[in-house]
C-alpha cells in the first residue's frame, strides 16, 4: 500500500501549537530537534532532520542519534535570514537490522550462509547509490556472500565496521515516515541582543524651558554611545491632541502652557505620518537616524495605534471610532486608569480592511525613512490576528524590522503576541526582587517552551513604572538592578535619564513618577557623570565583549549560602566563552557565602584550577575547589567573572 508505515514519530520538538506557530532563533544558531520515534518489534530504525532555507530548491539532511526511551535527536545551524522549514524523517533500516542480526547470531555460534545469501541482495541495491570506490568494495563483498566456498572472509567482512558505515550513509528508506515540516523564523542578531536607551526628544533641550529638537537628540547620542547602548527609543513624535489635553501629573486639565502626553497622537498639526512641529522637521529627523547609524546606534519609534480627539482620522474616517447614541464616543480606559486624551481605535469596524491598511502604511511610511525598530504601545488590547497580519507583511518585504511588544499584561496574552511574531517583549523582571521570584521566572523564560519563541527584554523602570523599590534607592540598588537585567537577559533597557540619576520621587503610594515627563518637558544637565553610569558602561562594554551574555537562554543557577546572593553560570554555543555571575540582593549590608562552581559544566574536574577574572574590577583569582568563598560590598555588588580553563 502506498501509505503504508510502520515507524511513528511524535512529540517532535520545539514546536509551538503542534506547528501551529514558528520558532525563533537568529542567525548561525542552532536548532535542537527531538522526537519520540518507534516501531513495532525490535528493528534498527534510522531517522533524519531535513530542513532548508524558504528559497532553498533541496533538503539538507542530518541523521538523528537514538539517546534513550525511544528519544531521538539531531541538531542543525540557521544561518540566513528569513524561514527555514523542518521536518522528521524515520524508516526501518532493513540493511542495518540484517546485519546486528547476523552479528547475534554469529556471536551465538550459528552457521549463516542463508543469512549471507540475504545480505547480497541489501549490497545489490547500493551499487548505483555509492561512490566508485565503495561501489567497488560491494562488488567484491557480493560475490563472497553468494561464494560458499568464502564463508570465513564473507563473515570477516560482514561484521567489519565499513559496511556498517555504508549501510548507514546509503539508508534504503523503505516505508518510510515523514512529519509535517514546522517553521523556524531567522532574525538579525540584534532580535535576541539589544541594549536600549529611552528617553524624551522634547527634554533633550540643554535650555530650561526650551522644547527639545532632534537637533538637540543629536548632540546625546555620543553620550549614549559612549554608555554602550546600541538602540535609543524615542517615545511618539507625533503632534499632540489639544482636545482633553492632559495637564501635569495627569491632571484632567491642561493649563497654559501644558504640552500634553507623547501618546495623545493627532492634532490639527497631523497624525501618525506627522512630526511634531517644535521637534523640526522630517529632514531633521531623517539626520537623527543617519547620525545614530553613524555611531552604530539604531533609532526606535513608538508604534502607538490610538488616536487624540483632534486626529486627522476622526474626521476623515469617523467609522474607526465607536460612538455612542448620544454623539459622544468612549475614552480609552484601564481601569482605574483614565484616558480622556486618547480614543481607542474600534477594531470592529465594517471598514476594517482599510483601518488595516492604514496602520500598514503607517509601519511603511517610517521604514521608508529608515526606521527598523518599533516598540508597540499596549499592543494586548489589539486583535491578535491583526497583528499576525500586519508583521507578517512587514518582515516578508524588510525582514530586518524588530517590534518590541510593550505587554504588562496575563502571561498568556504576552505569550500570544510572541506567538503572532513579535521579536521581543517586556516582562515582568521590572518587579522580580527575591532570590526565589528571580529565579522562578528566569527558569520559566528559559527552560519552558517560551524559550523557543519569546525574546524577554528587561527593563528596570519605564516612565510608566517607577517601581516601589527603586523609589528612594540608594546607588547599590540601581546597580544590582541594572546588573541583574544586564546579565541574565541578552536584552535590555532603561529609561533615562532618570535611571542613572536615580530621579525616583513617586506619586505617593504609586508606582509612577512625580511630575512624570509624560506630560511635561524636564530639564536635565546631561553633562552630569556619576559611578552608576561609569557601572552601566562598562556592564554595557562587557555585555559587547562576551557571547555568553548575548543570549539569554543557556544559564544554570548554581547553589550559594545565602539568600541574598544570587550566582549563575552562562555560556555560549560552542562554550568558547564562560561567564560565571554573582550578584548581591542586599543594597545595605556585606553579604558572604560559599558558592557551588559547577565544574563538569565548565568541562574540569575537582582540583583543576580555574582563572576567575572580575570583568568589573579588573582583578583575578585563581579556584581550585568546587565550593569558594565570595563577599560582595553595596559600593559594587556582584562579580561578573570570566572563566578561563
Amino acid at each position: 500500500m502506498k501509505d503504508q508505515r510502520r515507524v511513528v514519530i511524535d512529540y517532535v520538538s520545539p514546536s509551538v501549537n503542534h506547528g501551529e506557530f514558528y520558532i525563533k532563533r537568529v542567525i548561525n544558531e542552532i536548532v535542537n530537534v527531538q522526537a519520540h520515534i518507534m516501531a513495532d518489534g525490535h528493528d534498527v530504525l534510522g531517522a533524519s532532520i531535513l530542513y532548508k532555507h524558504e528559497n532553498g530548491r533541496t533538503w539538507s539532511e542530518t541523521r538523528m542519534a537514538q539517546t534513550s526511551n525511544d528519544e531521538w535527536q539531531a541538531a542543525f545551524f540557521v544561518n540566513t535570514q528569513g524561514f527555514f522549514e523542518y521536518k522528521v524523517q524515520a524508516w526501518v533500516d532493513y540493511a542495518l537490522n540484517w546485519r546486528h542480526g547476523l552479528i547475534r547470531k554469529i556471536n551465538d555460534g550459528q552457521h549463516v550462509a542463508s543469512e549471507l545469501l540475504e545480505g547480497a541482495a541489501y549490497l545489490k541495491a547500493l551499487f548505483k547509490k555509492v561512490n566508485k570506490e565503495d561501489k567497488s568494495y560491494l562488488e567484491r563483498l557480493y560475490k563472497l556472500f553468494t561464494n560458499a566456498d568464502s564463508y570465513g572472509e564473507a563473515i570477516k567482512q560482514a561484521t567489519a565496521e565499513r559496511l556498517y558505515q555504508i549501510f548507514f550513509k546509503n539508508p534504503i528508506k523503505t516505508l518510510d515516515n515523514t512529519t509535517k515540516a514546522y517553521q523556524v523564523y531567522v532574525d538579525r542578531k540584534k532580535a535576541r541582543f539589544s541594549t536600549w536607551y529611552e528617553f524624551f526628544p522634547r527634554s533633550a533641550s540643554k535650555e530650561k524651558g526650551i522644547h527639545g529638537t532632534f537637533k538637540d537628540c543629536e548632540h546625546l547620542l555620543p553620550r549614549i554611545k559612549n554608555m554602550g547602548f546600541d538602540v535609543v527609543y524615542l517615545p511618539p513624535i507625533h503632534p499632540i491632541g489639544e482636545v482633553n489635553r492632559k495637564g501635569k501629573n495627569n491632571t484632567t486639565e491642561a493649563k497654559e502652557g501644558d504640552v500634553g502626553s507623547t501618546w495623545g497622537v493627532g492634532s490639527k498639526y497631523g497624525g501618525h505620518k506627522d512630526i511634531h512641529p517644535e521637534l523640526g522637521p522630517l529632514e531633521d529627523f531623517k539626520a537623527l537616524i543617519q547620525k545614530a547609524k553613524d555611531n552604530n546606534v539604531e533609532i526606535a519609534m513608538d508604534y502607538a495605534l490610538q488616536a487624540a480627539p483632534d486626529h486627522p482620522w476622526v474626521k476623515e474616517h469617523p467609522s474607526w471610532f465607536k460612538w455612542r447614541p448620544d454623539g459622544t464616543v468612549q475614552y480609552a480606559e484601564n481601569p482605574p486608569k483614565k484616558y480622556q486624551d486618547i480614543l481607542p481605535i474600534y477594531w470592529e469596524s465594517k471598514d476594517y480592511k482599510a483601518l488595516w491598511q492604514e496602520c500598514l502604511d503607517v509601519l511603511c511610511y517610517w521604514i521608508d525613512c529608515g526606521i527598523h525598530i518599533f516598540r508597540v504601545d499596549n499592543p494586548h488590547t489589539k486583535p491578535f490576528y491583526f497583528w499576525n497580519w500586519i508583521i507578517t507583511e512587514v518582515k516578508a518585504k524588510h525582514p530586518d524590522v524588530i517590534f518590541l511588544a510593550e505587554a504588562f499584561t496575563a502571561p498568556k496574552v504576552m505569550q500570544q503576541l510572541a506567538k503572532q511574531g513579535y521579536t521581543q517583549s517586556y516582562t515582568y523582571f521590572t518587579w522580580r526582587e527575591s532570590k526565589h521570584e528571580i529565579i522562578e521566572y528566569i527558569e520559566e523564560l528559559t527552560t519552558s517552551e517560551l524559550s523557543e519563541y519569546m525574546q524577554p527584554n528587561f527593563w528596570p523602570n519605564t516612565p510608566d513604572i517607577n517601581p516601589y523599590h527603586l523609589q528612594g534607592a540608594n546607588e547599590a540598588k540601581h546597580m544590582q538592578r541594572y546588573a541583574l537585567a544586564a546579565t541574565l537577559s541578552s536584552s535590555i533597557g532603561i529609561y533615562g535619564p532618570v535611571f542613572e540619576y536615580m530621579l525616583s520621587n513617586p506619586l505617593p503610594g504609586k508606582e509612577e513618577y512625580l511630575n512624570s515627563e509624560k506630560f511635561q518637558i524636564t530639564h536635565y544637565d546631561w553633562s552630569i557623570q556619576n559611578k552608576l553610569i561609569s557601572i552601566i558602561s562598562k556592564i554595557n562594554y562587557i555585555r559587547h565583549h562576551n557571547e555568553a551574555l548575548q543570549q539569554t537562554n543557556n544559564i544554570k543557577f548554581c547553589y550559594i549560602e545565602n539568600s541574598n546572593l544570587l550566582a549563575f553560570y552562562k555560556w555560549n554555543q560552542d562554550k568558547t566563552n564562560q561567564v560565571f555571575v554573582i550578584i548581591s540582593l542586599d543594597e545595605h549590608n556585606t553579604q558572604q557565602g560559599y558558592v557551588q562552581v559547577p565544574l563538569h559544566d565548565i568541562g574540569v574536574h575537582e582540583g583543576h584550577t580555574l582563572k576567575m577574572h572580575d570583568l568589573i574590577t579588573d582583578s583575578c583569582y585563581n579556584w581550585n575547589s568546587e565550593w569558594c568563598f565570595v563577599e560582595l560590598h553595596p559600593n559594587i555588588p556582584f562579580h561578573v567573572f570570566k572563566i578561563n580553563k
